[in-house]
């Protein structure tokens, strides 16, 4: 399962400057879903034959837990009446923390989460500050260890060369 973060705005405006907001401090475009009634996104797509049905497949498919889809239509109700909602998929503890902070600041009137703390190994961001391409490009210099192990764990040496 993916990490969701929901935010729902009683208005179109708000949510659309809590999505820039997301974008300009890095979220890829991907990862940040505007859903209005007017701009339903990706809820748009889903295979029903009314505004409302299609809007409650879309949370669903966020919400997958018992109660899901109670909330999925709940939701759904929110958006035909105005309410906009923008969906973040974080990558990380790091992109959990910034969203919900960028969100906080847009003062939303619901915020629903789902598997922030039960991520699985995606990241945003390498974990050091060492392009990929050096650890695979083994370039030989004074300094540099000619063992492909060697650039992938630095801290840890071993003796089979």
């Amino acid at each position: 399962m993916s990490a969701v973060l929901l935010a729902v705005f009683n208005d179109f405006e708000t949510a659309e400057r809590a999505r820039l907001a997301l974008f300009r401090d890095g979220f890829p475009t991907d990862r940040i879903e505007l859903t209005a009634r007017g701009e339903p996104g990706r809820a748009a797509s889903e295979p029903a034959l009314s505004l409302h049905e299609r809007l409650a497949q879309y949370f669903r498919t966020l919400f997958t837990h018992p109660d899901g889809a109670r909330h999925a239509h709940r939701l759904a109700d929110r958006i035909e009446h105005g309410a906009a909602a923008i969906t973040v998929l974080p990558r990380g503890g790091i992109e959990v923390q910034r969203a919900a902070e960028l969100l906080g600041h847009a003062c939303p009137d619901e915020l629903l989460e789902r598997d922030l703390d039960d991520q699985s190994w995606e990241f945003a961001a390498a974990p050091r500050d060492l392009p990929w391409v050096r650890t695979l490009w083994v370039e030989s210099g004074p300094d540099a260890p000619d063992c492909v192990y060697c650039r992938l764990f630095p801290e840890s040496a071993h003796d089979s060369h």
